[in-house]
């Protein structure tokens, strides 16, 4: 079993979301799963053959199985294309929902093509939303609502980075809240200036292993706004990320750089 450790979406090659991609792994899920615990990790990527002779990317968060993990695919990705760095694009199947992403790289950029996936029927109640943020519902400036590249993210916006910076949300709650309705976690973002946004995900249940960049919520935000956005992250934990995600007609590509992490 090989593994590699890499940095995803940073602003230069000292930041970015980490993950570990794993290749040779006869591992079974359980233990797949304590692995990517006990790594410094945000997430974990085994790289797998299917059935069809493909690649397969089976993701892991610490707590727990993902069906898509961006950054991580981005890890994988970027070495992929350190072997064969003539080859402009690939194709892989994600383990759990077999869904088929299409890669390519331009330049020092990788963009992963998503088509927009259904979400699951929910009623949105902005009181009980206002209370897992810990804040007053005055502070949503819109209705959240519901958007998906492979998970489904709910989207929330508030006034502005101060707003965002501040808060402290309830995260037991919130994985409750999202295990009850099948949805991975709050994304919370604010606008910027034509085109650019800053966002936070939760999605853990320790603050310290909150995502300084999450491609998914990246592709969701730009489906949900029909546009193609520029999304700034992780600066409230000190490891500025920048992530691209093009709005396609229906689908969208995000991208962003991935590094090998300097030991």
């Amino acid at each position: 079993m090989k593994t590699h450790r890499m940095l995803c979406f940073g602003r230069n090659e000292e930041s970015g979301n980490a993950a570990v991609v794993v290749e040779g792994s006869s591992l079974d899920e359980a233990q797949r799963l304590d692995f990517a615990q006990k790594q410094d990790a945000n997430a974990t990527v085994f790289i797998d053959d299917d059935a069809a002779g493909g690649t397969q990317l089976d993701y892991y968060y610490p707590h727990k199985r993902s069906p898509l993990c961006l950054h991580a695919t981005l890890a994988a990705s970027a070495l992929f294309f350190e072997r064969n760095p003539h080859g402009p694009r690939i194709r892989v199947v994600t383990s759990m929902h077999r869904q088929t992403l299409e890669i390519e790289r331009i330049d020092e950029t990788i963009f992963v093509v998503l088509q927009a996936q259904q979400c699951p029927a929910l009623a949105v109640n902005i009181d009980e939303v206002s209370r897992l943020l810990r804040v007053q519902p005055a502070a949503l400036t819109s209705t959240p609502r519901l958007a998906s590249v492979g998970s489904a993210k709910l989207l929330v916006e508030v006034a502005d980075r101060s707003a965002l910076a501040a808060l402290q949300p309830d995260l037991a709650g919130i994985a409750s809240w999202s295990s009850q309705h099948g949805v991975s976690g709050l994304y919370v973002y604010c606008r910027l200036g034509d085109g650019v946004y800053a966002g936070r995900n939760f999605n853990h249940l320790d603050p310290h292993l909150e995502d300084p960049a999450t491609g998914v919520a990246a592709g969701a935000l730009a489906l949900s706004l029909e546009q193609s956005i520029t999304l700034l992250q992780g600066d409230v934990l000190d490891r500025p990320c920048t992530l691209q995600a093009r709005y396609l007609d229906g689908k969208v590509q995000v991208g962003g750089r991935a590094f090998r992490a300097v030991d």
